[in-house]
């Protein structure tokens, strides 16, 4: 475990996205715009050999830029990385980190390492944004990459770029492809040239004040913010982080239907076998939708109208669980809980043997 001298962690920003996204532009603008008072350490990873994107960025004395050119920082890279993070941080302590991987680049390994072990109490992994470039979406071969799609699932906000060559159409098509997503965006925007707020990422005052103005005025904040703000807000709530083996419990009810749901802090790990026996044995008539880390990986399982698929996440933010039906057929909350924690004990004991 990395020790850290600072009294709080660094903040870690990952800005990622396909191809000629426009991560660097958007860079750019940010640092533009820091606060004065504020160190910044940029880490560029790029998939060719000479280094093109660390050249763009002036390096100065509150903005230090650290190149990792030839291959994946998410993959052949990882250690490399680890390394640097490490020697950047004791040289520079740098107030806050700007991780941009390579357009080719998975970054589910690379946010784990962030939240690993290695780094826990001297970097705190924040927003991770993802480039869309609206355009893409009419290319099959993109709609169809992996890469592609998982940059965008790990994302918790999406910042449409290169708008201004888009058509209406093609951004009123990107809104809804971002909104079907499941776990949800927490928010989305329009970035023409690379601007979005630093506020995004000053520890999401804006997303914050943008909910709090919605919800005292009393107004769907989704119908309000798509019509008064670039930024839409896709998950209302406003997000805390859950505690090691300390869920936080999520209850609603609207249009004759309820919701009841958990989030788990992503070191939280659950037994396959004991969650997917728990969860098959929930009423058919619930919609039930679950990203969880478990002893055999991410799994995202999904139950409609009575029947079940388990397939490979890339969610790495956290586990949720979120069951929607009627009043009547929603299982206790306390005894769910309850059945849910002894999944987690499954590990536990299968662990200390």
């Amino acid at each position: 475990m990395m020790t850290n001298e600072r009294a709080m962690p660094i903040p870690v920003h990952v800005i990622t996205g396909f191809l000629g996204s426009g991560k660097s532009t958007l860079i750019r603008h940010l640092v533009a715009h820091k606060p004065h008072d504020e160190r910044w350490a940029i880490v560029i990873n790029e998939f060719g050999q000479v280094g093109i994107d660390q050249a763009i960025f002036e390096e100065k004395d509150d903005v230090i830029v650290k190149g990792l050119p030839g291959g994946c920082m998410c993959c052949q890279l990882a250690f490399v990385l680890q390394a640097s993070l490490v020697n950047l941080i004791h040289r520079h302590r740098p107030d806050r980190l700007l991780v941009e991987p390579s357009g080719l680049g998975h970054p589910a390994g690379l946010i784990e390492m962030l939240r690993g072990e290695a780094f826990a109490g001297a970097l705190q992994l924040k927003e991770v944004i993802a480039l869309l470039d609206p355009r893409r979406l009419d290319d099959p071969r993109s709609r169809e990459h992996d890469t592609f799609q998982d940059q965008l699932l790990m994302a918790d906000g999406v910042a449409l770029t290169m708008t201004d060559l888009a058509s209406h159409q093609q951004r009123q098509e990107a809104r809804r492809y971002l909104e079907s997503m499941w776990p949800p965006k927490r928010w989305m925007m329009e970035a023409t040239h690379g601007r979005m707020p630093l506020s995004l990422l000053l520890d999401g005052l804006h997303h914050e004040r943008e909910v709090d103005v919605a919800h005292r005025q009393g107004v769907d904040s989704h119908r309000d913010l798509r019509s008064s703000s670039p930024l839409v807000v896709l998950d209302e709530y406003r997000y805390r982080e859950p505690s090691p083996r300390q869920p936080i419990c999520e209850k609603g009810e609207a249009l004759g239907h309820a919701s009841l749901g958990w989030r788990w802090h992503p070191s939280d790990r659950f037994s396959l076998d004991a969650l997917t026996i728990l969860l098959d044995r929930l009423p058919a008539s619930l919609r039930v939708k679950a990203v969880m880390h478990t002893d055999a990986g991410w799994k995202l399982y999904n139950q409609a109208e009575g029947r079940a698929t388990l397939t490979a996440s890339v969610w790495r933010r956290d586990s949720r669980l979120e069951l929607i039906g009627p009043q009547e057929a929603l299982p206790a909350a306390k005894v769910l809980a309850e059945r849910l924690s002894a999944c987690q004990d499954d590990v536990s004991t299968v662990d200390s043997r």
